[in-house]
């Protein structure tokens, strides 16, 4: 039996005829950019999200970009990431001209609160926590450090739609969230394409003037700015796929809990409890990680590694002189095993007892 780490087309021959629909509406409109579809997806996302407000940009990275620029956050400021996260947390950073300081995470893979203490410094202006692998990061000893150093808060949601915490959505807890539609998210464009989404007008207003060439009115440009908007089409078609989200996360819950009771010979991921996650990945730690993968592998399982070189030692961020031993080691333990919602009760199982076969071998 071959199993594909994810199947991305499986979601378009699922409800071909409404994203078939949907596309035809944009394109005989012949309105391409920034016009009702974007409109109505940012208040339709936000609203998902607990937010009153949603900013579509072009990608997930723009989404964080964006909003630290919007923040006036820049050079000679610092800004706390988790060592263990997508570069693209750290890239965030850097294009503004900040200084990503790197924190240890917890046994959740999310950054520690309590570490916060240990690398926060005098310029540093933010937090980015990131929700990894779909969990939530702890928001709330998050939000009370910041509170209390006056730092602003950034929720990378990029792996997170549809995650809670005590039933508020991930994305509503700090001062704005970035969130990515890249096609293998839970909520995924057929493209690129990303979102901000916040409580605050005044903020939101910012980063609206940011991604549109720094203009509130056609040809008139108060700030430098960027070009950097989701498109009609990819708006489109994700409020289409937004109406399946719900149900595909549920999909994706109840693969995690066969795993959970049917998983052995490895290190299962843990959730606190209320907690929420949209599983977005089903990550594992074994200390024969390069094994196993290549006995899945043998098998037809498709796995993938999230993320095999920490941000820090990236040669790309080799000049900030960030190496931690610790993420560098976890890095080499976890492998991620296929999910989504649209795997097969076959496949789900085939996935399991090829693990615990390997495991007991």
């Amino acid at each position: 039996m071959k199993v594909p780490f994810l199947d991305v087309g499986a979601t378009y021959r699922d409800i071909s005829t409404e994203l078939d629909q949907a596309y035809h509406r944009v394109m005989e409109s012949g309105w391409f950019i920034l016009g009702p579809e974007t409109t109505a997806f940012e208040q339709e996302f936000a609203a998902y999200c607990d937010c009153e407000e949603g900013i579509g940009v072009g990608s997930g990275l723009d989404a964080l970009t964006v909003v630290l620029r919007a923040a006036g956050i820049g050079p000679g400021d610092s800004v706390i990431v988790p060592h263990h996260t997508f570069v693209a947390t750290w890239s965030a950073v850097v294009e503004v001209g900040a200084t990503p300081i790197g924190c240890p995470v917890d046994s959740y893979f999310n950054l520690d609160p309590k570490e916060l203490k240990n690398v926060v410094r005098e310029d540093t202006k933010a937090i980015i926590p990131v929700h990894l692998y779909g969990l939530p990061a702890d928001m709330a000893g998050i939000c009370e450090f910041a509170n209390a150093h006056d730092l602003f808060v950034l929720e990378d949601a990029a792996q997170a739609h549809g995650a809670t915490i005590n039933g508020q959505a991930a994305g509503s807890f700090g001062d704005a969230a970035a969130f990515s539609f890249y096609p293998g998210k839970n909520l995924g464009a057929f493209g690129d394409g990303g979102m901000i989404v916040t409580r605050s007008a005044e903020l939101a207003e910012q980063c609206r003037t940011i991604r549109n060439y720094g203009s509130k009115q056609k040809y008139v440009h108060q700030i430098h700015g960027i070009n950097t908007r989701l498109d009609e089409l990819q708006a489109a078609l994700l409020r289409v796929k937004l109406k399946y989200l719900d149900a595909w996360n549920q999909r994706r819950r109840e693969i995690a809990d066969y795993y959970h009771d049917n998983l052995e010979g490895v290190t299962l991921p843990e959730s606190p409890d209320g907690y929420e996650s949209s599983w977005h990945l089903y990550v594992v730690r074994s200390d024969r990680r390069d094994a196993m993968m290549d006995h899945l592998k043998s098998k037809d399982i498709h796995t993938l590694v999230h993320y095999p070189i920490p941000p820090a030692s990236q040669e790309s961020m080799s000049h900030f002189d960030q190496h931690h031993q610790p993420t560098v080691e976890l890095a080499q333990s976890i492998v991620s095993l296929p999910i989504g919602p649209h795997m097969t009760d076959e496949q789900v199982e085939y996935v399991a007892d090829t693990v615990c076969h390997w495991a007991t071998s």
